[in-house]
């Protein structure tokens, strides 16, 4: 159970001093039993006029900031300690009705989890359907775990991560033709399959631990990561991460779930003044592995900055 530390820094700067209007922050990780938070701190400069905390729709933890002075720079600095308990196994309990797909969810589960069954992107010729039914044999049935799992991994070995800087998220008919994308566009695509199968899936928005920045092991480190969770009878729901290939939580340090992509921003708000004045915003994120019971440090990752907008 690693003890892991995350550094996550943004920094908006701007030509001349402008006014900024309300930011909603989303640093702080949703503390459960494989994750638990032992300390956060949020700092931010200019200090805001005020700060409060709430908790969203999906019962993601959200600071909302507003600010009474002008300043040439915006920046937030968050830092977080925490107990991570890591799944090595792709492995995990299904309900007997659900080790093999295809499987239906129960009468009461349905109300909650319709919404996250809907698909919500165009797929006019059902590309985005026949890519998902590709993972399924002509005849018989497929064990659930292993059909998420491939293609999950199928992700990870036929397409190209691309990290990239513009907002929002390609449609997945995009990332599909094009064989590329960013964390959040391999995700959305994963989404839109699972949901084909009639399968309930959400968003994650969090950051992705690479000891020693590892590119062999992993890829999208350096900034907030992304990937989805899908809800499974008897095992509940249970992350995939199709950047890395990864099935169940391990190096995934939980922050957002949501629906969808635009619910699960971490850093969201506006400022008063000309296109022009905007110089454009930097994101630093270091996830450091502290030291064992030992005092020796294990594993350190060191990310390079992202300059973004």
């Amino acid at each position: 159970m690693p003890i892991l530390s995350v550094r996550h820094r943004t920094v908006y700067r701007y030509r001349r001093p402008v006014a900024f209007g309300e930011h909603r922050i989303m640093f702080r990780p949703r503390d459960s039993y494989d994750q638990r938070l032992i300390e956060a701190s949020l700092e931010i400069t200019p200090e805001p006029a005020a700060l409060r905390w709430m908790f969203d729709v999906f019962g993601n933890c959200v600071a909302v900031a507003t600010f009474a002075v002008r300043a040439e720079t915006l920046t937030f600095a968050c830092g977080i300690t925490l107990d991570h308990t890591p799944e090595h196994a792709p492995v995990f309990p299904l309900a007997p009705h659900a080790t093999h797909y295809p499987f239906g969810y129960g009468a009461e589960d349905m109300p909650d989890l319709s919404r996250s069954i809907e698909r919500q992107w165009p797929d006019p010729r059902h590309e985005v359907d026949a890519w998902a039914r590709s993972f399924i044999p002509r005849e018989g049935r497929i064990p659930t775990q292993e059909l998420l799992a491939d293609m999950t991994r199928s992700v990870r070995a036929n397409f190209t991560y691309l990290a990239r800087s513009e907002k929002g998220v390609q449609e997945p008919l995009t990332t599909l033709r094009s064989k590329r994308g960013s964390c959040r566009d391999f995700s959305v695509l994963m989404m839109e399959a699972v949901r084909a199968l009639g399968m309930a899936a959400r968003f994650v928005s969090g950051y992705l631990y690479n000891p020693r920045n590892d590119r062999a092991r992993h890829v999208g480190g350096g900034s907030t990561h992304a990937w989805l969770q899908v809800y499974l009878p008897g095992a509940g729901w249970i992350e995939f991460d199709p950047t890395n290939g990864i099935v169940g939580n391990r190096d995934l340090i939980r922050v957002a779930v949501a629906r969808d992509p635009a619910q699960a921003v971490p850093l969201h708000g506006s400022f008063f003044g000309l296109a022009s004045d905007d110089l454009g915003m930097r994101v630093d994120v270091d996830v450091v592995e502290l030291p064992d019971e030992r005092g020796k440090t294990r594993e350190i990752e060191a990310h390079p900055p992202i300059v973004a907008r």
